[in-house]
């Protein structure tokens, strides 16, 4: 096979690792990472497999004592007890150490533990939770990965049936280490890829069949409203779908519907200087009929007889279908500017080898086949099982339109994780069905913004489309302005996304992997960290119509925390029930937080590296961003060809944020950047100096006293050079200014004036919390307002 779809693999483990006797062999990867293999031929696998592709890790420490019918090896975290004999729960267990888990825990062979669970192949028609596969973290400490039914992956790019009767199966044994656990995932499984910029910012997608001039028009129409987009997604009706009845079905096709797309060369064209990349929606599952511009050179290199139009039929199994299948299939249409596929599996699971899921090898060799020309692959696809965060980004199906699968998708989301995989894309809006609702479109919206990938879609209904100017004013203003606020985030978005290449840390987690010994972690299901500075906890339920606001209840672990969009701030190592109008949902970063964002204007030109910068810092705490910047798109940042820039808040000891010079490949960004500088929970009363290259300079600085935020207009500031901001020594974290924050709530509340004034003037005439709580108590109104004005004053 082509080289180009030999996967980089280093599967055989050093054989210091290696305990074996006749039938078994047990591989100690790790001090916590077991290979337990039982063989009644003897015989082994050292080849990589569909999961695992890298066996060769450092040799750890462990002892053995073997006798003739017992072998115990321990290590600095397990104690492995085996009678060697086939795996039975009476012949094999594994301890956890006192060291790796307080809870005395042992695991017996055929044991699955308190699973986190992991994910799920598809969400279609899916109207809110579903059984979720198990993942790789467990409360009770420990869990098992059975690679013995994994197809064998041949050194030269094929697949191969694994050697029957031979059982293979990786244990995990981290207690709650978490994330360490994840980090030696990726090293057995292979890392999760570096994805293009692009993919980032907003795609546009829409079961519809458009027209050239429409699709066109549609785009202008976002430059226009400044609406910014990235991906332009076209579903199947980008290809001839009404067929010929003698050709079947026209669900699977290849060939552009010139009558829909008269010039679709020019239009691809047209949306890359746009700056869109473009991917097509393809159901290869009926092969290629006749009809098809690709089907005679297909035919006769296939030796189909193409005289009597005898269809193509598709055999992912087969190596010469799968290189006609890219050579005149594919290629062709990506030469013409098609970017990466779509690939809409959704026929089954099985092939004429046995064990051989055709989406995995849709998967697999799309995105090696991706990979061409020095391109940065990716492929849009559904999840294939443990090993498909190879092969990002994950399609999660076809959603239905409903408060229940809004409310199930960031669990969802973030616990995807714990199978490794972190670049779902959701219909973001809902698909199908269910009714209109704009609050629940918007509160979707919010979350798509804070989800791994912003995907709009909908089905063919006259009245499901995404575009902000078929809601309400009111939802129209707030999606377009999340729209902008996905494309702000770039820059924050994509160094998270260097970072889940280079540290193995998805974007999405969720906060028991920070927080492992805190119950509520683990009760905040809808909770997730974004990122390393971010917490988010998406709305999903409606909103209160008297308060007009809806409401989370939400977890703080230890700490200052501060809501981006509000700038109130909150005492953490606590629940709290959060309350947010439909203009946001809570986002809360720690104190410490360097937050790098593109400025408004730059977030509706593209993806490219911003001229223009805003940094949201966050006071009261230590905090360090290594921010970083390539070119997007292509695999130079393997040799090196990047650019990162180091910001820097010192708060525990002569406060002052630092900006650094820029290192790297500078060429790949602006030589001079426009910096400006908002700061939670100071005034401009709190500053000393600010200074670029040791001088002292003057800027616009202005104050929102209300919000607790101080803007700093630095400039234009060469990325050569270091800037810093300096604030007096006895700078503090200024209080929250309550008694606005309580009007606004009261002015809004749909109650009787008499509780507003009530409550209004027990605020004016603060005096204690306990005070307060008490008189508020007696105020004879709902416990959801009580709940609102208690979250401003015991923040």
């Amino acid at each position: 096979m082509n080289k180009l779809y030999q996967l980089e693999s280093n599967p055989v483990a050093d054989k210091n690792c290696l305990v074996q006797g006749k039938n078994y062999r047990i591989s100690i990867l790790t001090e916590r990472l077991i290979r337990l293999e039982y063989s009644g031929q003897g015989i082994f696998e050292d080849r990589a497999t569909q999961r695992v592709v890298n066996r060769d890790f450092p040799v750890p420490r462990f002892t053995i004592t073997e006798k003739k019918d017992q072998i115990d090896i321990i290590t600095g975290y397990l104690q492995i007890s085996y009678d060697k004999k086939e795996f039975t729960c009476n012949g094999l267990n594994i301890r956890l150490s006192r060291q790796t888990f307080s809870n005395n825990s042992i695991w017996h062979y055929g044991d699955t533990g308190n699973n986190l669970k992991g994910t799920a192949r598809t969400l279609d028609a899916a109207n809110g939770p579903i059984d979720l596969e198990d993942g790789l973290l467990s409360r009770t400490g420990y869990s098992v990965l059975d690679d013995s039914s994994s197809m064998v992956l041949e050194d030269n790019g094929w697949v191969a049936p694994p050697n029957p009767g031979h059982k293979d199966i990786y244990f995990w044994g981290y207690g709650h280490d978490y994330r360490e656990c994840l980090n030696d995932f990726f090293r057995l499984c292979g890392k999760t890829p570096l994805l293009p910029r692009y993919a980032l910012g907003n795609w546009w997608s829409r079961y519809h069949a458009y027209t050239q001039e429409e699709y066109l028009a549609l785009i202008e129409r976002f430059q226009k409203e400044n609406l910014p987009f990235s991906v332009a997604v076209l579903d199947m009706d980008w290809h001839y779908v009404e067929l010929e009845e003698k050709y079947g079905s026209g669900w699977t096709g290849y060939t552009w519907n010139e009558e829909l797309f008269p010039d679709h060369e020019g239009m691809l064209k047209e949306l890359h200087e746009k700056g869109y990349h473009i991917t097509l929606n393809v159901h290869p599952a009926d092969g290629v009929r006749g009809h098809e511009a690709a089907y005679l050179p297909m035919a006769k290199e296939l030796g189909v007889d193409y005289e009597k139009e005898v269809p193509i039929s598709f055999d992912i199994a087969s190596p010469e279908f799968l290189k006609a299948y890219f050579e005149y299939l594919h290629h062709p249409l990506e030469a013409e500017g098609v970017d990466f596929w779509w690939i809409d599996w959704q026929q089954g699971s099985t092939t004429k080898i046995p064990g051989l899921d055709p989406l995995w090898m849709l998967n697999h060799y799309h995105y090696l086949d991706n990979r061409r020309d020095n391109k940065r692959a990716m492929v849009f696809s559904r999840y294939a099982g443990i090993g498909s965060h190879r092969y990002p980004v994950g399609f999660s199906g076809d959603s239905i339109i409903t408060w229940e699968s809004l409310r199930f998708q960031p669990y969802f989301t973030a616990t995807a994780s714990n199978a490794g995989y972190g670049w779902w894309s959701h219909d973001i809006g809902g698909h199908m069905d269910g009714c209109r609702d704009d609050e629940l479109i918007t509160r979707w919206i919010q979350f798509g913004v804070f989800s791994p990938i912003m995907r709009l879609h909908s089905s063919n209904s006259h009245f499901t489309g995404k575009e902000p100017w078929n809601y309400g004013e009111e939802e129209r203003l707030v999606i377009s302005d999340f729209l902008r606020l996905r494309h702000k985030l770039l820059p924050y978005l994509y160094t998270m996304n260097v970072r889940f290449y280079r540290e193995n840390q998805p974007l999405v987690q969720p906060m028991y992997y920070g927080n492992p010994e805190a119950s509520e972690a683990y009760e905040v299901t809808n909770q997730y960290y974004f990122g390393n500075e971010l917490i988010v906890h998406p709305i999903t339920a409606k909103m209160n119509p008297v308060l007009k606001a809806g409401k989370v209840t939400a977890w703080l672990p230890e700490g200052i925390w501060f809501d981006i969009f509000t700038g109130l701030m909150y005492r953490g190592d606590r629940k709290i029930n959060m309350y947010r109008t439909l203009k946001t949902i809570p986002v809360l970063a720690r104190a410490g937080a360097i937050i790098p964002m593109a400025q408004e204007g730059e977030a509706v030109l593209g993806t490219a590296n911003p001229d223009s910068l805003e940094l949201c810092v966050f006071a009261g705490g230590d905090g360090e961003h290594m921010m970083y910047e390539d070119d997007g798109t292509s695999r130079e940042f393997e040799r090196g060809q990047i650019v990162k820039t180091r910001y820097r808040l010192l708060w525990s000891d002569k406060k002052h944020l630092t900006i650094y010079p820029a290192e790297g490949e500078l060429s790949l960004i602006p030589q001079v950047r426009n910096y400006r500088i908002k700061i939670y929970g100071v005034t401009a009363d709190d500053l000393e100096l600010i200074s670029v290259n040791g001088e002292s300079i003057s800027c616009n600085c202005s104050s929102d006293e209300k919000g607790g935020i101080l803007t700093i207009e630095l400039g234009d500031i060469d990325v050569r050079h270091e800037a810093s901001v300096w604030f007096k020594a006895d700078a503090g974290i200024s209080p929250n200014q309550i008694e606005w924050r309580v009007f606004e709530v009261l002015n809004r509340a749909q109650i009787e004036y008499h509780i507003k004034e009530k409550i209004y003037g027990l605020v004016k005439n603060y005096r204690s919390l306990e005070t307060f709580i008490s008189s508020l108590d007696a105020i004879d109104t709902s416990k959801e307002l009580k709940e609102m004005i208690q979250e401003i004053i015991v923040a």
